[in-house]
């Protein structure tokens, strides 16, 4: 697996009112095209909240959970899938317009041999799971867009 991915997007609002959606963990399912649900424990999101999370793609469905471990208002959360060891971030960087967000997926020390399995064997292979993380994170980036710059 890629030890890095990443994406990023300009947005015609301020980090503060992109940070109201990115900083919404369980709207994650309207944004992004893997990550179906993601619920809450504990009720308000913060540093060490986790969270259960269904994932799809095609007829695939698979459950993670997810920690939280930076919360950052109005700059950067992430969090890290416990199954794979990755490390999902949004950082919020005001500029001349608005906002630029960087989504990155982050595997520092690799992920699991189970996950590899998986992804080998049953996503398609690293390489085109990668194009396909890729895609998602850009189309997530874009609803993350959209929806920013229609409500504020």
């Amino acid at each position: 697996m890629s030890k890095t991915l990443e994406a990023s997007i300009d947005v015609d609002a301020s980090p503060e009112q992109v940070w109201k959606i990115v900083s919404d963990l369980e709207r994650m399912g309207e944004w992004s095209p893997q990550c179906k649900k993601m619920k809450i424990f504990g009720g308000e999101i913060r540093k060490g909240t986790t969270t259960v999370n269904v994932n799809r793609k095609g007829l695939l469905v698979w459950p993670t959970t997810a920690k939280v471990t930076v919360f950052e208002p109005n700059k950067a959360i992430a969090f890290r899938i416990v199954e794979n060891h990755t490390i999902w971030s949004y950082t919020l960087t005001p500029n001349a317009t608005g906002t630029t967000i960087v989504e990155k997926r982050e595997a520092p020390t690799g992920t699991t041999a189970i996950s590899g399995f998986l992804v080998k064997r049953v996503l398609g292979g690293t390489d085109q799971f990668d194009v396909e993380l890729i895609d998602g994170m850009n189309k997530t980036l874009q609803r993350i867009k959209s929806e920013s710059e229609r409500v504020r």
